[in-house]
């Protein structure tokens, strides 16, 4: 199922797979930014080919294919920081995450500019959410949302040195049952890889607006470091960025068994 910028792809197993930031279209508003690859260079690069296998596992995917320079569909629409006191971007960003401007001068959205984008691509991509979640609802006491991400391994104005491999976010506890993360964190551990549970990532607007345990929706989000999957340069460039996704990261496996262990807290103790 798909409506071009959208995509879903529906499973019967209670887990939903979120792709907010894999996309890299600018459907005109191109011309505004200062350069189409810097518009683009912030994308969760291939993120939703490294976990192409969900689909198998039964899971449901929906994915935007919108740039996130566009509207960012993981941001409070209200326009407030996920992160108060730290450097972020906004829902309409105006700036990379180094801080470089991302508009030409006058370019900027205004207010009824950021409405029109909130209505055209952030709203139908969370009313998709919020629709296959119930329908996953009716034949399931309990689903995940996981919420799919992958950023640089380095970027000094968002976090300081090397960020570990796995970064996982549950809004401090708030969007999952403990058993959740816990299973998640055992395989990341298992891994032998770094990881860690609500460091600098703690989830975004996703992770904290659907995960309501006690209505049996729980919700994570996974943050990856791109260099698991893909050669990261130290400094990128339009030669150079993006490189190709790596032809079977060994990343890979281990993200499988994530997912069925996020498939299987759903169903334990199911009637």
């Amino acid at each position: 199922m798909s409506a071009t910028w959208l995509e879903i792809r529906r499973g019967t197993a209670p887990l939903l797979v979120s792709f907010p930031h894999s996309g890299a279209d600018l459907p005109g508003i191109e011309s505004g930014f200062v350069s189409p690859w810097l518009a683009r260079r912030d994308a969760d690069w291939w993120i939703d080919r490294l976990y192409d296998f969900a689909a198998d596992l039964g899971a449901t995917t929906v994915r935007t294919s919108i740039s996130r320079s566009g509207i960012d569909v993981n941001r409070d629409p209200s326009g407030a920081s996920l992160y108060p006191g730290q450097a972020t971007t906004e829902l309409c960003p105006t700036t990379t995450f180094d801080g470089q401007p991302l508009y030409r001068s006058g370019q900027a959205p205004d207010e009824d500019e950021i409405a029109r984008r909130r209505m055209l691509w952030f709203d139908p991509y969370h009313e998709a959410l919020a629709a296959e979640l119930a329908r996953l609802r009716t034949d399931h006491p309990k689903v995940v949302l996981y919420d799919a991400h992958s950023i640089r391994s380095h970027i000094p104005r968002l976090f300081e040195g090397e960020l570990p491999q796995f970064n996982i976010g549950t809004f401090s506890g708030a969007s999952c049952d403990p058993a959740l993360a816990g299973t998640v964190e055992v395989e990341c551990a298992a891994s032998g890889l770094s990881h860690i549970l609500n460091g600098r990532f703690k989830g975004g607007w996703t992770t904290r607006h659907y995960g309501r345990p006690p209505d049996g929706i729980h919700a994570i989000q996974m943050e990856l470091a791109m260099r698991g999957y893909m050669a990261e340069p130290d400094a990128p460039t339009p030669g150079n960025w993006p490189t190709p996704l790596d032809p079977d990261p060994p990343l890979r496996a281990v993200l499988a068994r994530i997912l069925q262990g996020c498939i299987a807290f759903a169903l334990k103790d199911a009637a």
